[in-house]
């Protein structure tokens, strides 16, 4: 059913990287979830009417909030594609992310009503009724459900868009929810025991609780995240390519949207190579770069020695050093001051946020290490925060 959706109302559908490819799918995406929430919130309030359990429309208000979800969606994506202007340079593309975290709002704020009128049925329980209509309705819920958390979540995989793995999750979450329900309406017709004020409450917690891991996806690229370590080895990869550019670091990778990333890095070439070959080697990557993976990027070029024997020994026995304290840290931009009595090594070091220790006890560390081996050196080092994961 999926892939015949998209045929029918997504052309080139492959292209996902097109903020007007991505638009139409989450316009898809959200006439899916409008279509389908106000049929399921229609029919369970019709059931929960027959029934008289609050469980059941509990359950059907939900709905009611994943159509108004679904509208937000429509809008946040057709917002997304606009293209960029004055103001926004950089497109509209963390509209989208917007958009998601308000879905992410409306569930909480649903689960916390839902959960305050089941409270007052379990403290005032009232009578309710088996029909085997309801029981039908609820099944088919479930099915209807289970089917948009899998087109959800496949759009959102193909499209890396938290907010339609958002949308993928509160219906997951509607489907457990659903499954409390029919339960417990299924207790009381074989047993008598009316639980319909605690389904309900169960109801309100998936809810909440979905809504909580919504919000947490959709505020992590607001916030500012690292980028994905797959996209930044495949960036590497293509800058390091052209066998002039000797190693990358310093790279900061910039989220404006889905398809809308820049970049920015150091590359390392050697300081003896002409200055306009050098700059045609910089200007190709970034060509390279931007038609591979359509992000935009700016390289500066960073010159290393690599005809001296002394200072090829002493970044060999810096690296070496580095490595032996912790195999994960990085080392760049180093140089060699040499004095009358003393020769100044000058490096960055890239060092996790979480690294088990300070700045200052591992400059020292580094230090001692070097000078054991070399004692006329002195390590002046900079340490440098990873931007990436």
């Amino acid at each position: 059913m999926t892939g015949l959706l998209l045929r029918i109302f997504i052309k080139n559908s492959e292209d996902t990287d097109n903020p007007k490819v991505r638009q139409k799918y989450g316009m898809l995406s959200g006439i899916v979830g409008i279509v389908c929430n106000v049929i399921l919130f229609v029919t369970k309030f019709f059931a929960g009417i027959i029934t008289g359990a609050v469980s059941i429309s509990a359950d059907a208000f939900n709905n009611l909030s994943d159509a108004g979800s679904s509208i937000i969606t429509f809008i946040g994506f057709k917002m997304a594609g606009k293209p960029a202007d004055t103001e926004h340079p950089f497109g509209h593309g963390r509209i989208e992310y917007v958009a998601g975290l308000a879905v992410a709002v409306a569930i909480i704020v649903m689960g916390v009503e839902l959960f305050q009128q089941s409270a007052e049925r379990i403290l005032h329980p009232e009578e309710t009724v088996f029909s085997i209509v309801s029981v039908l309705i609820l099944a088919g819920s479930i099915l209807m459900k289970l089917w948009m958390c899998l087109f959800n979540r496949k759009l959102g995989k193909k499209l890396d868009s938290a907010a339609m793995l958002a949308t993928s999750t509160d219906s997951l979450s509607d489907c457990v929810s659903t499954t409390v329900v029919l339960l417990s309406l299924l207790l009381f017709r074989f047993t008598g025991i009316n639980v319909d004020g605690l389904a309900g409450a169960v109801v309100a917690v998936f809810v909440f609780l979905a809504g909580i891991d919504a919000a947490k996806d959709t505020l992590q690229p607001l916030l500012g995240q690292p980028a994905d370590e797959s996209f930044v080895n495949r960036l590497e990869q293509l800058v390091t390519e052209d066998k002039h550019i000797l190693g990358v670091h310093d790279l900061i990778v910039h989220d404006y949207g889905p398809g809308r990333r820049f970049a920015s890095l150091h590359a390392e070439i050697p300081y003896n190579m002409d200055m306009l070959e050098a700059h045609d080697v910089i200007d190709i990557a970034e060509k390279r770069v931007k038609s591979v993976l359509g992000c935009d990027i700016s390289i500066h070029m960073d010159p290393v020695v690599t005809d001296d024997e002394q200072i090829n020994e002493l970044r060999k026995l810096t690296e070496r050093v580095i490595k032996e304290i912790e195999p994960s840290l990085n080392m760049h931009d180093f140089r060699v001051v040499k004095g009358p009595m003393l020769t100044n090594l000058i490096f960055d070091v890239l060092v996790p946020y979480n690294f088990c220790m300070s700045d200052e006890q591992l400059k020292k560390k580094i230090n001692a290490a070097i000078r054991e081996e070399q004692e006329n050196c002195f390590a002046v080092i900079n340490i440098d925060k990873s931007m990436v994961r």
